[in-house]
């Protein structure tokens, strides 16, 4: 198993990026948190967790073995996949989403794209005994929600965009993350923000 990366970033994209290692550039798919604290051509170190398919080799990259374990045992529930847990880890922080299970908290599981009440609430059951108690202070249920305006600043300055035009972009999807409600999307709002950033050219 590849436990970790440890190199300079050579590439970056709305949901991966590229570590070069020993002359070996090594793609990885990571949440816009993790995307968010890479800089082009600045040495990082991420946790990384390898799934193997029949047809595909892929790596998940996070910003500390704390995310890559919580990303591995979300998966030993039944039908959540990688895709599905790197989702939920989008949207929450580890200690968010062991507290949503402690507390049988559906609401904060349905806000993951992809997770329906029944989801959510097979979900609870699954992992009531794995993931473990939250170990933090008692903050928001995600941080995710009171930054997503830094995170999304940061995710696309570190795409190699200006600072005015990451503060255009992230303007022009302000409206969108406010109808989202409490949880928006910075994945989703990263594209939408990509896709503004496309058309002003």
């Amino acid at each position: 198993m590849i436990a970790f990366v440890n190199g300079p970033v050579a590439a970056l994209a709305p949901d991966s990026a590229v570590v070069e290692v020993g002359g070996i550039g090594i793609a990885v798919q990571c949440t816009p948190n993790t995307l968010s604290t890479l800089r082009m051509g600045q040495p990082t170190k991420l946790a990384t967790s390898l799934v193997v398919r029949e047809d595909s080799l892929t790596l998940y990259g996070f910003a500390d073995d704390d995310e890559r374990q919580t990303f591995e045992l979300l998966q030993t529930a039944s039908g959540v996949g990688p895709r599905l847990a790197q989702a939920m880890l989008a949207v929450h922080t580890p200690d968010a989403l062991r507290r949503a299970v402690s507390t049988g908290d559906e609401k904060a599981l349905t806000a993951v794209p992809g997770i329906g009440k029944k989801g959510a609430q097979k979900l609870l059951l699954e992992l009531k005994d794995r993931l473990g108690a939250p170990t933090g202070a008692s903050t928001a249920v995600s941080q995710t929600v009171a930054g997503w305006r830094d995170q999304l600043h940061a995710a696309l300055i570190g795409l190699g965009y200006a600072t005015r035009d990451a503060d255009d972009a992230v303007a022009a999807v302000t409206p969108q993350a406010e109808a989202a409600g409490a949880t928006p999307q910075v994945g989703q709002l990263l594209k939408a923000a990509l896709q503004t950033l496309n058309r002003a050219r």
